[in-house]
């Protein structure tokens, strides 16, 4: 009789324990958002979630990888400047920021400690696209929105949240297409390893140039994002494999610069991210030559991921995909106080604000916050 007492009692935990973690998974419902200039969808066969409703306030976690770059600390910073935001603030009970490096298990150790905690969303900037299936999975089953954004994650059961980075390879190959009318031999000046959006933008880069019909022959090199991996890795490859008639690189744009100048490499079209001393670069040196497409998404994309986060567990119809615009100027267009602005870091990056979504960042809000983890 006690044992089957026991047994009931069991049973029936396991049940409440099953019913609670379907109960907490999203469901899949009709369009549109419930903020549609915001949360635009990628597609149209992108489908809507709804999360059951929480109360707030929410226990919120940022799992960065990668930080050795100033996208990724920039990144941090304006994660921080948006969490301490009044209106957000009031809507946060804990934000919690880890940043773990390149190492993929230690990031998916991260989220699963999240997880653990009863941490009730999750937003990642995930190291491999394909890696985390585990943790999606657990995050699915114990009812943790999980959030992706820049370097997404290859499922449908978390939510991403992205620029076409593709299609920004594919507009830098185009640049280059149009400046250069015989094709010829370019400098590729790539990313982290192993990232979706280094993938991505390379696919696309390569792609247009396959489709242009001319003749390229590409040099690619390794600058991780980081003015000065990209500048030695530039340097290097203009002394062994130089002069090119064209580069594109996917960060550390402005280290690059500076090795054309350092080298005497005669100044040549450029497609580039969204670096403030990259684009001085492209203002100061258009009429010798370096004609520039500087494209990208400031790192204040992480707002959007955490305000989706909160849309989610406020119970509002999200995307699964978010599809974010780009942040674009291209020569001769590049103005002083708009596109780049001379009193502000080499480094800082421009392109900080998402109107649609009612974000926008001055660089003191951004800088004035912390890398560190907290």
């Amino acid at each position: 009789m006690i044992k089957s007492v026991v047994s009931g009692v069991l049973a029936a935990s396991a049940f409440m324990l099953l019913s609670s973690s379907v109960m907490a998974q999203p469901e899949v419902v009709a369009g549109p958002a419930a903020d549609p200039e915001c949360f635009a969808p990628w597609a149209a066969d992108t489908q809507f979630f709804k999360f059951p409703k929480k109360e707030g306030p929410y226990r919120i976690a940022l799992a960065n990888g990668y930080i050795a770059n100033t996208w990724r600390i920039q990144m941090i910073q304006t994660a921080k400047a948006y969490a301490a935001q009044p209106e957000v603030a009031a809507k946060l009970k804990e934000f919690k920021v880890v940043s773990t490096g390149e190492d993929v298990p230690a990031q998916i150790s991260a989220i699963n400690n999240f997880i653990d905690s009863g941490y009730d969303a999750i937003v990642v900037n995930a190291q491999n696209p394909t890696a985390f299936a585990p943790v999606i999975k657990r995050a699915k089953e114990a009812g943790v929105v999980l959030v992706a954004f820049d370097n997404i994650l290859d499922t449908k059961d978390a939510i991403n949240v992205n620029v076409d980075q593709k299609g920004l390879g594919t507009l830098w190959g185009d640049w280059l297409i149009k400046h250069i009318p015989d094709g010829g031999k370019v400098l590729e000046v790539r990313g982290v390893a192993g990232t979706s959006v280094d993938t991505d933008r390379h696919n696309g880069i390569h792609e247009a140039f396959a489709a242009s019909g001319k003749n390229w022959e590409v040099t690619e090199v390794v600058g991780k994002w980081d003015d000065g991996v990209a500048q030695k890795a530039a340097a290097d490859a203009i002394a062994t494999s130089g002069p090119f008639v064209g580069i594109t690189a996917q960060g550390g744009d402005t280290g690059v610069v500076q090795a054309m100048m350092d080298a005497k490499h005669p100044f040549v079209p450029f497609g580039g991210e969204t670096e403030n001393g990259f684009r001085k670069f492209c203002a100061k040196f258009s009429a010798e030559g370096l004609k520039c497409s500087s494209a990208g998404t400031g790192p204040a994309q992480v707002a959007v991921a955490i305000k989706t986060a909160i849309a989610a567990l406020e119970g509002q119809v999200i995307p699964q995909s978010v599809k974010l615009p780009l942040a674009i100027v291209e020569d001769p267009n590049f103005k002083e106080g708009t596109d780049f602005f001379p009193d502000q870091s080499d480094n800082f990056f421009v392109g900080n604000s998402f109107p649609t979504c009612g974000i926008n960042f001055t660089a003191q809000e951004i800088m004035g916050q912390t890398q560190e983890n907290q």
